[in-house]
């Protein structure tokens, strides 16, 4: 009877305990994953104010700080500098991406084309250092093509490349012009402008003669 009474103790425990692991294993993740998104959320906010105020290369720790969490929080979510650049970038990405949609119904192929270059500066040059960066990988040659930012950067040549051509078709841009090249271009007058903080003209300056470089 006592053995029995042991078999049976030990036949019913792992019925029992995976009666019971849906309750006991079930709310805690629940809870892990709405606080790892408040985390990740003070993060970004985080990010975008250590940015603003020391550019790009701001220090990690330094977000994590103004986060209230610890750097190993910070890099459960962000592994590295780009993935958590491409994060706060995001929001912008999204920004071109609809506008680009709503300057392809533009009647004037070229204007449409033009004004979406100059929201592209404007997004770049929004934190010191970032059009640096987005140079480094929209190059079709650059080392780290499948890194977060060049990812989060495809869309936007899809977008881009999609304006260009119907202003190519329009006639109004030489069909050999490519969209990394114009996007390479555009970073690098952001990054120019960025430097010249005192000459608040030259983004539209150097836009105007690049885009007298694209016309047939």
């Amino acid at each position: 009877m006592e053995g029995a009474g042991e078999g049976t103790m030990t036949s019913t425990a792992p019925e029992e305990t995976a009666g019971a692991a849906p309750q006991a294993y079930g709310r805690p993740p629940r809870r892990k994953r709405a606080d790892a998104r408040r985390n990740r959320e003070r993060l970004l906010l985080a990010a975008r104010a250590a940015f603003a105020a020391r550019g790009t290369e701001a220090s990690l720790e330094d977000v994590a700080k103004r986060a209230g969490v610890g750097i190993g929080t910070l890099y459960r979510h962000f592994p590295n500098r780009q993935a958590l650049l491409s994060a706060v970038f995001a929001d912008a990405a999204e920004q071109l991406l609809a506008r680009s949609h709503e300057l392809l119904d533009d009647p004037q192929p070229c204007a449409a084309l033009v004004a979406w270059l100059r929201e592209m500066i404007s997004h770049a040059g929004e934190y010191r250092g970032l059009a640096r960066a987005l140079m480094a990988v929209s190059s079709s040659t650059a080392p780290d093509r499948d890194s977060d930012l060049a990812r989060c950067g495809g869309p936007i040549r899809e977008a881009g490349g999609a304006l260009l051509a119907r202003a190519q078709e329009a006639g109004a841009v030489r069909a050999e012009v490519e969209i990394g090249d114009l996007l390479q271009l555009t970073h690098a007058i952001a990054l120019a402008a960025e430097e010249s903080p005192a000459d608040p003209g030259l983004a539209d300056r150097l836009l105007t003669l690049t885009l007298g470089g694209l016309r047939p």
